[in-house]
């Protein structure tokens, strides 16, 4: 199984996890560029306090993707918890919402085949066009897509794994596209997928 369902998670140094959530009944969770911003910060305060390197993430206006490598002994799901408590909390205060913000309490799954990473990552930086929010995924700046391909210096990359992973910045592109044009990708990535963001 190239993957692990939450209950079933051995959070590990070394391990990679897929972290994701979405607002509750469809709500967006980001209304304004503020709101991304905040939450980036966040994550980029967390994740070095907890010894995570972030792989590959995407902030959509109704939902978020995080993949992150557990790099010590803090697990990786206490991320998303921190983030988004406080990042609910400001939310609430600004907006005058109360009630629950987000579906569930954050899911995640831990890749343990690292054949289908690469998969994983353009499935995540294509979000916003599958979405049909832009219509390229450089134009979506709450990605780290641009870190990816070169065009943005950032933090919240891991580029030894990018250079190890990707091969060229025209390569990913082009790994990238690929998806967006057939939906679909190879047999046994398409099922791990499938299964990874049930």
């Amino acid at each position: 199984m190239p993957y692990a369902r939450q209950d079933l998670i051995t959070w590990q140094p070394g391990g990679y996890y897929h972290l994701y959530n979405r607002g509750a009944r469809g709500l967006n969770i980001f209304r304004q560029p503020e709101n991304y911003l905040f939450a980036l910060r966040r994550i980029k305060h967390y994740s070095r306090a907890f010894h995570l390197t972030i792989i590959a993430y995407c902030l959509m206006p109704n939902h978020y993707h995080l993949l992150v490598r557990q790099e010590g002994e803090t697990p990786a799901g206490l991320l998303p918890q921190r983030v988004f408590n406080s990042y609910t909390k400001a939310y609430n205060k600004r907006y005058g919402h109360s009630g629950t913000l987000f579906e569930h309490r954050y899911r995640a799954k831990q890749v343990s085949d690292e054949t289908y990473l690469i998969h994983l990552c353009r499935y995540i930086h294509a979000n916003p066009v599958k979405d049909r929010l832009v219509a390229d995924p450089r134009a979506w700046p709450y990605s780290n897509y641009l870190e990816w391909i070169g065009e943005r210096d950032g933090t919240l990359v891991d580029r030894a794994f990018v250079r190890a992973w990707a091969g060229s910045p025209q390569d990913y592109q082009a790994l990238v596209w690929d998806y967006l044009e057939k939906r679909r990708l190879p047999d046994g990535a398409q099922q791990f997928l499938e299964a990874l963001v049930k």
